[in-house]
Formats: C-alpha cells, structure tokens, sequence
C-alpha cells in the first residue's frame, strides 16, 4: 500500500457521474462554487469535487478571475476546491447557470443532453465527488484551484476513458446496476487523477502530495495512516524508513510542515470526530480506537506531548480500558 492508496480507502469517497452531455458552438455553461451546488446533488454533508471529462471536440474553462484554460479531448478537469467556473465553445453564448438547470438534468439521468447553437459538437462526461471534509483535508489542501490530465497520453488512461464512455452509454439506457458501476468507475477516474498529478509534481515540491511521493516519508506515511491506531514514536518511523531520527524529522517537516507526531496527532482526532458523528459508540470507545488511553486526552495535550499517549504504551484488548484522569 501507499498513503494515497491508504487515505482514499479510509475516507470513503461518494460519487457519481450526472451529465452526459453533447454542446455545439456557441455554448456557455456556467457553475457556481460546489457548495451551492451540493444540497442538489446529495443529501448528505461533505465536501463536492467536481470533474469534467472531454470526450470529443474542443472547449474551454474560464475561472473566476478571467484566466482561460484550453481544453482538448481526453483532457480531464478537476476542482478540488469546488471553485466557480464557466464551461464553454465558441463565442457570443448566452449561459446556461447550472443551479437552475441541474434537478432537470439529473432527472433525466444520463440521457444524451444536446444544447448549443448547432455548431461543432463537443462531448462531456461529467461527474462529482463526495468526501469527508475533515479527512480529505489531509492531501486536498495543499492541492491547487483546479488539476488538468490528459487520459489519452498513455494505455491505461485510454482504457479507463474507453470504459467510462461504455458504462455511461449503457447507463443512458437504465440498464441493471450501471449506477453502481459508474460510481466506482468515478472514483477511479479521481484516483487517477491524482495519480498522474502526483507523478508529474515537478522536483522540489512540498505538500503532502510530494510527502507521499518521496520514498521515505511516504512509507512513515503509509504507516501512520494504515495503523494510526499503533503507538508510534518518532524513533519506530525513523528506523522503518532507514533513516536517522533527526535526518527523518527534518524531511517530515520540509514536506508536511509539521512534526511527525503532530501529524500523526491531527489525523487521530479527525478520524475520531468522524466516528462520533457517524457512529454511536462511546467517547471511550472511539479515543482507544484512534490510539489514545483516555477519553479526557484533547488537542491541546497531542499538541504539547512529543508522543500521542498518555502513560505507556497501549495495551490491546477487545475492550477499551477504564476511561481514567491523569
């Protein structure tokens, strides 16, 4: 495993694919910030990524600010923030505002949707993403306002396009368990997408991203993220990585920006905040899960302590011990 690997498997991605589109210039789409657009998507609270895949012709997404971005087919765009854009071909379009035409799309489900002014066609496939906002915090904040990758550049990314196209055709016709099928292949789409991001991340980057990519803070990564529920210390990761304490500490930091074990601490409590919104198991219960001996262990103590334990290390057992005070 990696830590990508590791962090998409734990925060649970929602997603589906909602436009199967076909726009002939001019055309004009117009989509507020993701947040607006959320409530119609989903009934349920997170974070909205929005993506568009050009499967055919020729468009261009223009940001908030005026800065224009070409796009050609197979270009697939993403904005992990779920900032604002405008989708379009041509010139001299009236826009079409995606909040007011949205429930009328998705509920013709993925029906060919034919606009524009009977030009040259281009054809979309466009999808969302759901995630938990606390976890995803974690490699998307250092991510930038939006991500273009062409699927056409090598096999792999010509297959995943290929299929997608199929499963959507198919998914037009309402055909048994393509809702399914597309979902997964959505979150596919997005793994992929960071994928081939972080592997054309130039030398020198930091951010969590490039953490993840560099051999040995990766694998401290991975580890932290697959047992985050293991009493760590600086001097376990340092030799799991072949590295010297100080030498592992001092990369951890140039990549992350913050020490090892405040990392370690920070994604603990998110994924305890997690549990107890979406479980109902006790404080008690979800604090020993994340790693701690005490449910009276808050942020302020992670923080100040070099290590995320309270008196020793944790003895494992099927059930929590005692909640005691220090």
């Amino acid at each position: 495993m990696d830590a990508l690997s590791e962090v998409l498997r734990v925060i649970r991605l929602d997603s589906a694919i909602y436009l199967n589109g076909e726009f002939s210039e001019p055309w004009c789409v117009k989509s507020p910030h993701s947040c607006t657009l959320a409530p119609i998507f989903t009934t349920r609270p997170g974070r909205v990524i929005i993506y568009h895949l050009l499967c055919e012709g020729r468009a261009y997404v223009e940001l908030q600010d005026g800065t224009r971005v070409a796009l050609s087919a197979g270009d697939l765009i993403t904005f992990p923030h779920g900032d604002g854009h405008t989708l379009g071909g041509g010139s001299l379009a009236k826009p079409i505002h995606v909040a007011d035409t949205l429930p009328a799309v998705l509920a013709n489900g993925l029906e060919l949707l034919r606009v524009g002014g009977g030009g040259t066609c281009s054809r979309f496939v466009c999808g969302f993403l759901l995630c938990d906002p606390q976890l995803s915090q974690a490699f998307l904040g250092g991510l930038p306002q939006f991500i273009k990758v062409n699927l056409r550049e090598d096999p792999s990314g010509q297959w995943l396009e290929n299929t997608l196209k199929f499963s959507v055709a198919q998914g037009g016709h309402g055909g048994a368990g393509s809702g399914v099928m597309l979902a997964k292949l959505s979150e596919v789409l997005f793994a992929e997408m960071l994928r081939r991001y972080l592997r054309e991340l130039p030398a020198g980057e930091t951010g969590w991203l490039a953490g993840a990519r560099d051999v040995e803070i990766g694998k401290a990564m991975t580890l932290m993220h697959h047992r985050p529920e293991h009493p760590w210390t600086i001097a376990e990761l340092a030799k799991e990585t072949g590295l010297s304490r100080t030498v592992f500490s001092d990369r951890f930091r140039h990549f992350l920006g913050v020490a090892p074990m405040t990392y370690l601490t920070r994604w603990r409590l998110r994924l305890g905040a997690r549990a107890l919104a979406a479980t109902s198991h006790s404080v008690a219960q979800i604090a020993f899960d994340a790693g701690y001996e005490s449910e009276a262990f808050g942020p302020h103590d992670a923080f100040d302590r070099p290590c995320a334990r309270v008196s020793g290390p944790v003895q494992r057992s099927r059930d929590p011990p005692a909640c005691a005070r220090r």
